[in-house]
């Protein structure tokens, strides 16, 4: 016989859960540049429409078709029996949906940490293995009956199971991939790649802490009796306590480390203090979640701040610090604080033991896995994009979407010195001997205040090819110039781009560069000549150059005018 208060309990819980797909699609869009915003979205999409099937083929029947201590069975389309693992009075395909949505769980954490230079074709391949096999194969270990389970491992809704497979896997995809273009300057130091939205991204951690009631709670899946309602209780407790209390030790932390709140990591921590909390839920008491919080809060920023700057690993939205490493100290404080196992409360050390395992053996299992699936498909179809795609961004690349905010313009995504120019395109229309003959350019008759000649340069360029125009303006002795992000278009009204919902995208207003140079010392000849080399490629939408005269220049600070104006020095 079936109960409606648990089968509505397990579905409230399945649908909260499936709505983390939102928060994590907000948290990775607003923490990474807005030229990859549609490929996120895209890409949280598709790891569950692609999940969702995968795991009713062949995830359920991996994880619970049967009592294996490895695997559960071969079971696709799930027509077996299940009745020995489903919950009391809830019905096969309500616990099939809700388990569901956990397996999508652990496939969506990464992408965040591969975001912004990962082929969308390989994400989805890796994406299908990991609700295929590798997440189903350690959760039937800890949930469906295998040798973890046996063992008497306890992870109650997924620090392991969910958040340090998915953790694991995105450290090694990360490792793989390779950092971003411009993460490290060329003595290796970090580079801040700031996130074009953190209103995105707050967003994305309110509605994940929201959620991770059901993530947590539901996870009973059972509301009959006292001691399930009690249970409940507690987690919603404990589930709400870890967080809060990471959230005011990161804030702390690193205020006083660099003077200053810092508000993503603080966001962060509120993720770091659930995933952490998650495993212990239910067997922790408000002040062990407090405790939990405590240690999750000081381990994010001090991970974060290791696979940055020692392992040069790049995490833009910080997946693996939050659910690799959190998750996996969430599961080994469950062993010290739980009241009933744990060794702080005077129950020996067999229970922690256990927990160790448990969670050496599951990252182990993913490590091996995951590597073995990215390496394949790196020496196959690829990993990573061109340096070229990554410099345009992944939307318009990937997608043919010219930008996921029509109308609006956003900083530009500045990149430092010492990369690699991006290459020239074949086959140019235009000789680049014809395009950019040596010639002086006419000099304006008039001269500013103090008899020497100024001259501004305007330059419309490509997005992509402005990090090589401003190094090869330094190069020539340019020492300042003005970029703004503009929308515009020339005589050919643009280019098409793609399509979108269907409709051929006729992209007239493209964003580009504007370049603006106030020039005195160096030739005009010479600005021109460089910019002309650097931004060359033959084909329409190069860019436009500027000259115009400068009657005069006025120094706010001093008065000075013309020449002198133009000097910094104090």
């Amino acid at each position: 016989m079936y109960s409606s208060v648990n089968t509505i309990w397990v579905l409230l819980g399945a649908a909260l859960v499936f709505l983390m797909q939102a928060g994590f699609a907000m948290c990775e869009a607003g923490f990474t540049r807005a030229k990859n915003t549609g490929n996120i979205l895209m890409k949280n999409l598709m790891d569950f429409c692609i999940g969702a099937p995968t795991y009713w083929i062949l995830g359920f029947g991996l994880m619970f078709a049967g009592s294996g201590a490895i695997i559960g069975g071969f079971d696709p389309f799930v027509r077996g029996d299940y009745s020995a693992i489903l919950p009391a009075g809830v019905p096969l395909l309500a616990y099939l949906i809700f388990q569901t949505v956990f397996c999508a769980t652990s496939a969506t954490i990464v992408s965040g940490s591969m975001a912004e230079r990962t082929k969308f074709v390989s994400y989805c391949i890796y994406s299908f293995c990991i609700s295929a096999f590798i997440y189903p194969v350690s959760g039937h270990w800890i949930w469906g009956g295998g040798w973890l389970s046996q063992l008497g491992f306890h992870d109650f809704a997924g620090s392991t199971a969910v958040h340090m497979v998915g953790g694991v896997c995105a450290a090694i995809g990360a490792a793989i991939l390779g950092p971003r273009m411009g993460k490290y300057d060329k003595d290796g130091k970090p580079r801040a790649i700031l996130g074009h939205n953190l209103s995105l991204g707050a967003l994305g951690v309110f509605i994940l802490w929201f959620c991770w009631f059901g993530f947590n709670g539901c996870s009973t899946v059972s509301m009959t009796g006292d001691d399930a309602i009690a249970s409940a209780g507690l987690i919603f407790v404990t589930t709400n306590m870890a967080p809060a209390v990471a959230c005011v030790v990161t804030m702390v932390y690193t205020w006083l480390r660099h003077g200053k709140p810092d508000v993503g990591m603080t966001l962060n921590a509120a993720l770091a203090g659930l995933v952490a909390v998650t495993a212990g839920c239910d067997v922790v008491s408000p002040a062990g979640a407090a405790v939990i919080g405590i240690v999750a809060g000081l381990l994010l920023p001090i991970s974060v701040g290791f696979f940055d700057s020692v392992l040069k690993i790049d995490d833009p939205v910080g997946a693996i610090s939050v659910h690799g490493v959190c998750g996996a100290a969430g599961t080994l404080l469950t062993g010290l604080l739980s009241t009933s196992e744990g060794l702080l409360y005077g129950h020996g050390a067999s229970f922690f033991l256990t927990q160790c395992i448990g969670v050496g053996a599951t990252a182990l299992w993913a490590a091996v896995m995951i590597t073995i699936v990215f390496l394949v498909i790196k020496h196959t179809i690829g990993l990573r994009v061109s340096p070229e795609e990554e410099l345009k961004g992944l939307d318009v690349t990937e997608h043919g979407l010219p930008s996921a905010y029509g109308g609006f313009a956003f900083v530009y995504d500045d990149t430092p010195d010492g990369l690699p120019l991006p290459a020239v395109p074949a086959a140019a229309e235009v000789p680049v001997e014809k395009a950019v003959p040596v010639e002086t350019v006419p000099s304006p008759v008039k001269a500013a205040p103090g008899g020497v000649k100024i001259t501004r340069v305007e330059i419309l360029c490509k997005m992509e090819r402005f990090d090589a125009l401003k190094r090869a303006m330094f190069d020539i002795g340019i020492t300042g110039m003005t970029a703004t992000n503009v929308m515009g278009c020339g005589e050919q009204r643009g280019k098409t781009e793609g399509y979108f919902r269907g409709a051929r995208v006729e992209a007239t207003m493209l964003p580009s560069i504007q370049v603006s140079i106030v020039v005195c010392k160096v030739p005009v000849a010479l600005v021109v000549e460089t910019a002309k080399r650097v931004l060359y490629t033959g084909h329409i939408g190069d860019g436009k150059i500027f000259v115009c005269d400068v009657e005069n220049v006025i120094k706010v600070r001093t008065g000075e005018e013309g020449y002198d104006a133009l000097q910094d020095a104090e």
